[in-house]
C-alpha cells in the first residue's frame, strides 16, 4: 500500500516529467523553425508548432536568448551523436562520408543564423558541446587519412566551411526543399575529398582557428 509520502513524491515528479517532454517539444519545434525562417520566427508560432501555451514557452525560456541558445546547444549535441555512428563504419572514409551527410540533415548550415547580435558565443555549455563535437569530427578525418582514405592536404575547418554553406539555407527558399540538391552536391564535394587526390590544392590546408570570429559557431 503507499504511504502518503510516496504520493506526494509521484505527484511532484509528474509535473516535472511533463516540464522536461514540454521543454523537448520547444526546443524541437523551434530548431526546425529557426533552421527554416530563421531564428527570428515568432515565439507564438514555436508554441503553436510545439503544441504548447505561449506560457509554457516563457517558463522554460524567458527571452528569446534563452531559447536560441538551448537550439544550437541540441544542434551541437545532435550532430556529435551522428559522428559517433559515423565512426561504427568499417572504412573510415565511408565513415566521414556519412557524418557529412547526416550533418547536413541537422540543418548544421543554420547554426551560423542563429549565432547573430546578443548571442553568448563563449558560454560554457556552447564551448563544451562545440569542443566534444570539434575532437570527433577532426578524430574521423584523422582516421580517414591515415589510412589513406582521405587527401591529406585538407583538415577540419575545409570540411566545415564546404559543409556549412551547401548546408545553409538560401535566402527566399525552404530548406526543406533544398535537400535533394544539398546532398547531391556535397557528394560531388566528398568525392573530391577520397584519395588518391586528383589534383593539388592551392594554400595549405583551413583549420578551425583560421575560421575563429564574429559568426563563428
Amino acid at each position: 500500500m503507499s504511504t502518503a509520502a510516496e504520493t506526494n513524491v509521484r505527484q511532484v515528479a509528474r509535473p516535472r516529467a511533463d516540464a522536461l517532454r514540454n521543454r523537448e517539444r520547444i526546443v524541437q519545434a523551434a530548431r526546425e523553425m529557426f533552421a527554416e525562417l530563421g531564428p527570428q520566427v515568432p515565439l507564438d508560432e514555436v508554441a503553436r508548432t510545439a503544441g504548447v501555451g505561449n506560457a509554457t514557452v516563457y517558463r522554460h525560456f524567458p527571452d528569446r536568448a534563452a531559447l536560441v541558445h538551448a537550439v544550437v546547444v541540441s544542434v551541437l549535441d545532435r550532430i556529435h551523436e551522428q559522428v559517433r555512428q559515423a565512426a561504427e563504419e568499417g572504412d573510415p572514409f565511408a565513415a566521414v562520408r556519412r557524418f557529412v551527410h547526416a550533418a547536413a540533415d541537422e540543418r548544421i548550415g543554420a547554426l551560423c543564423l542563429m549565432i547573430t547580435g546578443a548571442f553568448d558565443r563563449e558560454h560554457p555549455d556552447l564551448l563544451a558541446g562545440r569542443d566534444r563535437l570539434e575532437g570527433a569530427v577532426r578524430e574521423l578525418i584523422q582516421r580517414a587519412q591515415a589510412a589513406g582514405r582521405m587527401r591529406k592536404d585538407v583538415a577540419l575547418g575545409d570540411l566545415m566551411v564546404v559543409l556549412g554553406q551547401l548546408a545553409r539555407p538560401l535566402p527566399g527558399t525552404e530548406c526543406t526543399k533544398l535537400d535533394d540538391f544539398v546532398h547531391r552536391h556535397l557528394q560531388v564535394y566528398l568525392d573530391g575529398l577520397e584519395a588518391p587526390a586528383r589534383s593539388q590544392l592551392s594554400g595549405r590546408a583551413i583549420t578551425l582557428e583560421d575560421l575563429r570570429g564574429p559568426g563563428a559557431y
